[in-house]
């Protein structure tokens, strides 16, 4: 913490402007060793300057730049940070920052500007997880999540959550340690519906985490069919582009395709696989292969059928697969006739949903963007301002907290001794410090911080 670090913020290779940032007690000093201003004027806090780089050594010029400077401590890292405008160069990026560490900067670990705005008091470790994930996002919903994190919303229903255990927390404390004080005697029904009511707090959180991870992973979908039923149509028409390639000729489709697509704010991975059917084609039987894998592999399979003719031995094999998985069904081909009723296959697949589709003129498209979209928000939380919890390492730990109030209430109902429900809801106040950082080991900073980029 005591170093100045420096590293390049802006991603690697050619553009219109590419910056250097450095952080720390030296920045200014540094800045001044290697940055000549045109006008000569003193450099001034949050004004851009324009000058040029020059090597000390031996005056050289390196490039033509605009330097701000920025006063601690309202600055991303709480330190005292300059940022360099360069061209975006690939050499005068490298070359400003070798000046830069050489005149006593050392370079940047990854996320090591934020893990010091975190250190400093800047942020929580929730909101400080938050910028990764606004840089990774794929979709604008995921981005708004993001977005919602690192304002810390989701830090200050976690703070709810805890200011709520620690009254708890101290009511029992005086309760075992002033038993003879003329003190509100707490009862065990009144631990009971606290514990009860945190609980309920924790539960809803963790009820947003399946459309939370799916926002920020995205889901795989496989189209799964026999050959020559409209998969590549559909393909096509959730892309908005003739990706895939559709004729009348069974076996046109012999590899997987996959494209990524947002589909109502949510990542989607589709997968057009090729028809499954018996062949001797050997080519065609390595893309079937390929397609049973993609089928094994995805998060969610819409199954295609041809609506206008019976069900064959393949159509049949399909479903056999999907008894025990959610899926979504098509019946297409609406306009050549219906042979094939939706009944069937609600009947046969519990978890199917059944949307009759025209794919070849896109019709039904909107309908299964939809039920996408239903899917994974549940109909609970689609709104913008909803608090999501989208990470893995916040997901466990509200778990165990959980956990520990739920043993903590099984204690109370056997009237064990207040000492001991002390202890286990004391584990969940500092299970969900963890989240925000409050009570957090040295080796989980370096892990969080670790799957940064340099230079954020």
């Amino acid at each position: 913490m005591e170093d100045t670090i420096a590293a390049i913020a802006t991603a690697y290779g050619e553009g219109g402007i590419g910056i250097i940032r450095i952080s720390g007690s030296e920045s200014l000093s540094i800045l001044n060793k290697i940055f000549v201003p045109f006008k000569k004027q003193e450099i001034e806090s949050r004004r851009m300057t324009y000058g040029t780089v020059k090597d000390p050594a031996d005056g050289s010029i390196i490039d033509e730049v605009l330097a701000v400077y920025m006063k601690k401590p309202s600055t991303y890292t709480a330190e005292d940070v300059v940022e360099i405008n360069c061209h975006g160069s690939v050499i005068s990026l490298k070359k400003t920052l070798e000046l830069v560490l050489r005149e006593g900067a050392r370079m940047a670990e990854p996320g090591e500007f934020t893990k010091r705005a975190f250190l400093n008091g800047r942020m929580d470790l929730s909101q400080a997880e938050a910028v990764i994930d606004l840089i990774k996002a794929k979709t604008d919903r995921g981005f708004d999540v993001a977005v919602s994190q690192l304002d810390g919303k989701l830090s200050v229903r976690i703070q709810e959550i805890r200011k709520r255990i620690l009254d708890l927390l101290v009511e029992i404390t005086v309760n075992i340690d002033y038993p003879d004080e003329d003190i509100e005697y707490i009862t065990y029904e009144n631990v009971r519906e606290n514990i009860s009511l945190i609980g309920e707090m924790i539960e809803n959180l963790l009820s947003t985490a399946d459309a939370g991870r799916l926002i920020r992973e995205g889901i795989k979908v496989a189209i799964v069919g026999k050959p020559n039923v409209g998969k590549s149509s559909l393909m096509n028409s959730l892309l908005r582009e003739s990706r895939a390639i559709v004729t009348n000729i069974p076996g046109t489709t012999r590899d997987t395709i996959e494209e990524s697509v947002n589909i109502k704010g949510i990542p989607v991975q589709l997968i057009d696989t090729a028809g499954i059917r018996d062949t001797d084609d050997i080519v065609e039987q390595l893309g079937i292969e390929k397609s049973k894998q993609a089928f094994n592999s995805a998060d969610f399979v819409i199954f295609i059928v041809d609506g206008s003719s019976e069900l064959t031995e393949e159509d049949e094999e399909i479903i056999e697969l999907l008894e025990e998985r959610k899926c979504l069904v098509l019946i297409n081909k609406q306009d050549l006739g219906t042979v094939v009723e939706a009944e069937y296959f609600e009947n046969r697949l519990s978890e199917a949903h059944v949307i009759p589709t025209r794919l070849v003129d896109g019709e039904g498209v909107n309908e299964i963007e939809s039920y996408l979209e239903q899917m994974v928000y549940g109909g609970k939380v689609s709104q913008k301002d909803s608090v999501l919890v989208n990470n893995v390492r916040h997901v466990e730990l509200l778990e165990k907290s959980l956990k520990a109030l739920h043993d903590a209430s099984n204690m109370v109902s056997s009237s064990e001794a207040l000492e001991f429900v002390e202890v286990d809801i004391n584990q969940a106040y500092t299970l969900l410090g963890e989240i925000i950082g409050e009570t957090v080991s040295d080796d989980v900073l370096n892990e969080v911080f670790s799957r940064f980029c340099l230079g954020k």
